[in-house]
């Protein structure tokens, strides 16, 4: 493989870039760019070669010491590439709803308030509060033993969730929290401290509107 040095001008990573437009790049070329210069004994080229070696096996478990694991890497450049990488992904986020009150949870989450059967829905927020995604936990009537913290948390963690929303539906229309519910919420509410997630709501849904926990001062 020619190094860095050996390409002709117009198809070193930058100048391609200026030609063709930055989709024209491979990942590796990215980069590249992005770093700017390799290290004694290996080119930028290669070593973005590695780095996405390393992204393609274990992109959902990034970290500064997995990218500071790659010879030649070190702390700056790693985070550089972190960095680039969150920068993106809250950009792509961007468009997605935000999630400020309650209000926002009943319209994001208002096809469910006529359904017949209860559904146990979690909402994942990044730090931003934008929604990361929208699940479905549990179907059928709640009580504590059938919402496991684990169904819940497992998500939002695999999600890098900084945020968490719980919710459910009452089929009889009833905008008032059962015991039940107070039971699950609190649960959820100390697991959620353990594991570093914030618990920010708990949004009951109902045809008529709906009942939060936070409004109530219960979170």
């Amino acid at each position: 493989m020619k190094t860095i040095h050996e390409l002709y001008k117009e198809d070193k990573p930058r100048e391609k870039l200026a030609r063709k437009g930055v989709a024209s790049l491979k990942n590796d070329e990215l980069l590249s760019v992005l770093l700017g210069s390799g290290v004694q004994g290996k080119d930028v080229r290669k070593l973005s070669k590695e780095i996405i070696a390393v992204l393609d096996n274990s992109f959902d478990k990034l970290s500064l010491d997995t990218l500071c694991s790659i010879h030649g890497l070190g702390p700056a450049k790693a985070s550089q590439i972190l960095a680039a990488i969150e920068l993106s992904r809250r950009y792509l986020v961007s468009s997605n709803r935000r999630i400020v009150s309650a209000g926002d949870v009943y319209d994001e989450l208002r096809g469910f308030a006529a359904k017949q059967q209860e559904y146990f829905l979690l909402i994942t927020l990044d730090g931003a509060s934008h929604i990361i995604n929208t699940r479905t936990i549990f179907i059928g009537t709640l009580n504590q033993s059938l919402v496991h913290p684990r169904e819940v948390f497992a998500d939002a963690i695999s999600d890098r969730a900084a945020g968490i929303i719980i919710a459910h539906n009452h089929p009889s229309g009833t905008l008032e929290a059962s015991r039940a519910d107070r039971q699950i919420t609190q649960r959820l509410k100390e697991v959620a401290r353990l594991v570093g997630i914030e618990l920010l709501d708990h949004v009951i849904l109902a045809h008529n509107g709906y009942y939060s926990f936070s409004d109530e001062g219960l979170l």
